[in-house]
C-alpha cells in the first residue's frame, strides 16, 4: 500500500466584499445582530459572469503552480460543489481543460459542506490504491446564486470562493493524510436544503443544525484523531467547516486543545462558503505562515445531509 500527502494549497476569492452594513439596506438586520449570532463581518460575492468553474480553476492553478507537479502527471481531478449549475462537462473537466491536464479521471462530488473533506478522502484512497500518482482536489461554490435575499436568517451567512489542494502519492503507507472519519444522518437530511428548481434557494433549520453540530460532532472529530493515532492535545491546528463562529469555538472547547493551537476563524471575513470553507481557511493559514510545514492539522467538515467527514493531515 502507498500513502499520500498534501503537497500544495491554493485559494481564490472574488474581489467584491459584502459587509454587514450593506446587508442592513437589503434586509431587516443589523451588524451587531449578525456578529452576535454568527461572528460574520464580511463575505465575498462573485461577479454575475464569474462561474464556479472560473473560481475553481483560479484556486487550482495556484495550488498546481506551488506544487511543482507537471499538469500532465495529474491523474485525478475532483471538485466538491453543491452550487454548480453545469452538469456536463463537469466542473472538474472544465478545470482540467483550463489547466492543460490531458487525461485525468474527472468528476464532481456533492456532499454539501462536507464535500471537500469527502473528496480529499476519495483522492487519498485513489492514490493509496496506486490508481494515480497525483490528484487535484477542489472545493468551489457560488452560493450567492442560491441566496434568498429576503430571508434574513440565511442571506447573511453565505459567501463565494474556491480552495484547492494537490495530493501526491508516497511510498510510505499512512504518510501525510490520516484515515477519514465520515458518515451521515439521512433521517435529518432536510435540516439543510437546496431542492427543487434549477436554481434552488438555500434553506436550513438553524437551531437543529446548531444543536447537532455542538452536541454530536465533537466525538466524531476526536474519532478522526484517534484513527490517525494522534491526541487532540498534540494538534498544531484545527480547521473546521466555517459555518458559524459559535459552532467553531464550541467544537474547539470540547476537543481539549492546547492553548496555542491555531484555530481557523475565517468565517469572520469570508462567511460560510460551504464545501470551500476548509481548504480556503487552511490555505490562508499556511500562506500566512501560521501553520508550519509538517504540522498536524485536523480538518473537519459537516453540513447538509446531515453529513460529516474529517481527517488529520500534515501541512505542506
Amino acid at each position: 500500500m502507498y500513502g499520500s500527502r498534501v503537497v500544495a494549497l491554493g485559494h481564490y476569492q472574488p474581489t467584491r466584499v459584502l459587509t454587514n452594513t450593506e446587508l442592513e439596506s437589503i434586509v431587516e438586520t443589523s451588524d451587531a445582530w449578525i456578529r452576535q449570532r454568527t461572528g460574520i463581518v464580511t463575505r465575498r460575492v462573485a461577479a454575475e459572469d464569474e462561474s464556479v468553474a472560473d473560481m475553481a480553476t483560479a484556486a487550482a492553478r495556484k495550488a498546481l503552480a506551488d506544487s511543482g507537479v507537471d499538469p500532465a502527471d495529474i491523474g485525478m481531478v475532483t471538485v466538491a460543489t453543491c452550487s454548480a449549475i453545469d452538469r456536463s462537462p463537469s466542473i472538474a473537466a472544465q478545470v482540467a481543460a483550463g489547466l492543460g491536464v490531458p487525461s485525468p479521471v474527472c468528476f464532481d462530488l456533492n456532499n454539501a459542506c462536507a464535500g471537500f473533506c469527502t473528496a480529499l478522502a476519495c483522492a487519498d484512497h485513489t492514490l493509496r490504491a496506486g490508481a494515480a500518482r497525483h490528484a487535484l482536489v477542489i472545493g468551489a461554490e457560488k452560493m450567492s446564486d442560491l441566496v434568498d435575499w429576503t430571508d434574513r436568517s440565511t442571506c447573511i451567512l453565505l459567501g463565494d470562493a474556491a480552495g484547492a489542494a494537490v495530493l501526491s502519492r508516497t511510498d510510505e503507507a499512512g504518510a501525510g493524510i490520516g484515515p477519514v472519519a465520515w458518515g451521515s444522518d439521512p433521517s435529518r437530511g432536510n435540516a439543510v436544503r437546496l431542492m427543487g428548481s434549477w436554481k434552488p434557494r438555500f434553506e436550513q433549520e438553524g437551531q437543529t443544525v446548531f444543536r447537532w453540530a455542538t452536541s454530536e460532532l465533537p466525538a466524531i472529530a476526536r474519532q478522526a484523531c484517534e484513527r490517525a493515532g494522534i491526541a487532540t492535545a498534540d494538534l498544531a491546528g484545527v480547521v473546521t467547516h466555517q459555518a458559524n463562529l459559535r459552532i467553531i469555538e464550541s467544537l474547539a472547547r470540547h476537543l481539549n486543545l492546547r492553548d496555542d493551537v491555531v484555530l481557523a476563524r475565517d468565517v469572520v471575513e469570508s462567511g460560510n462558503t460551504s464545501s470551500v470553507s476548509v481548504p480556503l481557511a487552511l490555505s490562508k493559514l499556511v500562506e500566512r505562515g501560521e501553520l508550519p510545514s509538517g504540522a498536524p492539522v485536523l480538518l473537519f467538515a459537516f453540513g447538509g445531509g446531515l453529513s460529516w467527514a474529517g481527517q488529520v493531515v500534515t501541512c505542506p
